[in-house]
């Protein structure tokens, strides 16, 4: 039952922050916090599945929440080893694909780090940072990368805590989903 209720855990970690993301104005793509939320959601109800079928001892709701489970494990453990693996270069790349590709993440970034443009920043460019009017900003390349290799070895890291933790929630499973029901008539197993 631990195992359903860290995994329950992290799926409202994930809602909360993307609504406390939305609350204070960091992020106003509604893009990015409803595929946040949906994650958590998914996981929540995922995490239900496994503790309804561990209350009733349902062995069909414990095989698929197994191999959910085990699928949510591959995708999270494959994107936090690229997340620890993109060197400086790779996240520039990355970067820079982002900033030309949303519009709305473009301001925000601009907005909350005070910065206009990427590398460059154009008079005939729009700008949501308050710097625009000293006339004084930097690009915001530089600011983002300076954060960008910590913020992705953070996500990875606890990416690769949490992946494990799911691993081991397969194991404990597959585990449980083998023994005897106790409240079953013992004479049954005979």
């Amino acid at each position: 039952l631990c195992v359903f209720s860290s995994l329950q855990l992290v799926s409202l970690l994930l809602i909360g922050i993307a609504a406390w993301g939305i609350g204070f104005g960091l992020i106003s793509s509604f893009r990015v916090v409803g595929v946040v939320i949906a994650v958590g959601v998914f996981l929540f109800f995922i995490a239900l599945v496994g503790l309804i079928g561990a209350v009733k001892h349902h062995q069909v709701l414990l095989f698929f929440y197994m191999i959910i489970l085990l699928l949510v494990f591959i995708v999270q453990f494959s994107v936090s080893c690229a997340c620890l693996a993109l060197n400086e270069e790779q996240q520039s790349e990355l970067l820079e694909v982002g900033w030309s590709n949303t519009n709305s993440a473009r301001t925000d970034i601009e907005r909350n780090l005070n910065c206009c443009g990427f590398r460059v920043f154009y008079p005939n460019e729009t700008c949501a940072a308050d710097c625009l009017r000293t006339l004084h900003c930097r690009p915001c390349a530089p600011i983002m990368e300076e954060y960008a290799g910590m913020v992705l070895r953070f996500v990875g890291g606890i990416g690769l805590f949490f992946s494990f933790t799911e691993i081991i929630g397969v194991w404990l499973t597959y585990r449980y989903r083998n023994q005897k029901d106790p409240r079953a008539n013992p004479s049954a197993f005979i």
